[in-house]
């Protein structure tokens, strides 16, 4: 039976045309958000490859995949197509070491004060021996206990490379073990080493919490993560410490955290992800001292084409196949 592809993407020319080459008997089709898909099309579709953009229910009744070009699924819920049986795949195993890489860079960015040397670089002021002395003397990080709340793929890599720097690291995940078991996609571009931390379950993130000098979040958004890190927790970190969250926001209460890192009982934060975004012009991140802001890039994957390209001609062949898929999301669970 022919495979019917629509794909909702603006992925280059190559990009389609090598997905031909691998996979000639798969019947190709391209959509947008302004350029929706011929009703007949959209009605013979069983593997769709999007985004943001989800077809009711009714509209497509021989849909039997749906590919998210996105490791989170909580867009996903308030559609029609969630509360369906039809198995729903992220693209998770792409960006583990760019978002590993991105959360170190933030620990080393906040412990070297980049915050504070970048505001005297935008004001052109060079500090005094004596500031400098003061307010811009690193962090000293071998020791430090970095706490990874969703300790999965991307948790494991945060805690290889903080082991190369003399840090120790505490995870969290639901279990209390590491996470990203089924069958799930491997770039394998995974750093090779042991993994050395020490794991905890959700009901213990406080003992985490106390135990912390840097907090990095990279935990799905679900019902019960939204709003895990309030102000009681944030209150629990060791003074001082470091925020980073590279997951979604609605995790970290944003003001809560703003109102510590105003008045020092958070020494730094990094956030690339935000309750709103974009994030708005009058923001008061965009200018808070003592904050790393970023658009929400740590999840962007330079081999992004090839390893999606891979990812869906694996699933399509599994699909043809029916073997189970990759990536197949517990919609119990939320992710």
């Amino acid at each position: 039976m022919t495979q019917t592809y629509l794909c909702t993407l603006p992925l280059p020319e190559e990009w389609f045309g090598e997905l031909r080459r691998r996979l000639p008997d798969v019947e190709i089709h391209r959509a947008s958000v302004d350029r929706p898909p011929e009703p007949d099309v959209l009605a013979r579709v069983d593997f769709l490859h999007t985004s943001e953009w989800f077809p009711d229910r009714a509209d497509a009744p021989a849909l039997r995949c749906i590919q998210l070009d996105t490791s989170g699924v909580d867009h996903v819920r308030s559609t029609s197509l969630w509360d369906t049986t039809i198995p729903i795949t992220t693209l998770g195993g792409i960006a583990p070491v760019p978002m590993a890489e991105y959360a170190m860079m933030a620990i080393l960015e906040l412990a070297h004060r980049m915050p504070l040397i970048e505001r005297h670089r935008a004001e052109r002021s060079w500090p005094s021996n004596a500031e400098r002395l003061a307010n811009l003397t690193p962090v000293d990080l071998p020791g430090a206990t970095v706490g990874v709340v969703g300790y999965g793929r991307i948790g494991r890599e945060i805690s290889r490379l903080a082991g190369a720097f003399g840090m120790n690291v505490l995870g969290v995940s639901r279990s209390g073990r590491a996470g990203a078991g089924g069958d799930k996609f491997d770039t394998g571009r995974s750093t090779a080493g042991e993994d050395r931390a020490e794991l905890f379950p959700v009901s213990e993130l406080d003992e985490v919490l106390r135990r912390s000098d840097v907090l990095v979040v990279v935990v799905p958004l679900t019902e019960s993560t939204r709003g895990l890190i309030g102000a009681g927790q944030l209150d629990q970190l060791r003074p001082g410490s470091f925020v980073v969250n590279i997951a979604r926001g609605g995790i970290v209460d944003e003001a809560a955290l703003l109102d510590r890192l105003r008045d020092g009982r958070v020494g730094g934060v990094a956030l690339d992800v935000f309750d709103d975004e974009p994030l708005p012009p009058d923001s008061p991140w965009w200018s808070e001292s003592g904050a790393l802001i970023t658009p929400h890039v740590a999840g962007l994957a330079p081999q992004y084409h090839a390893q999606t390209l891979d990812l869906v001609v694996e699933n399509l062949t599994r699909l043809a196949e029916d073997r189970p898929l990759v990536n197949e999301v517990d919609r119990v669970a939320g992710y």
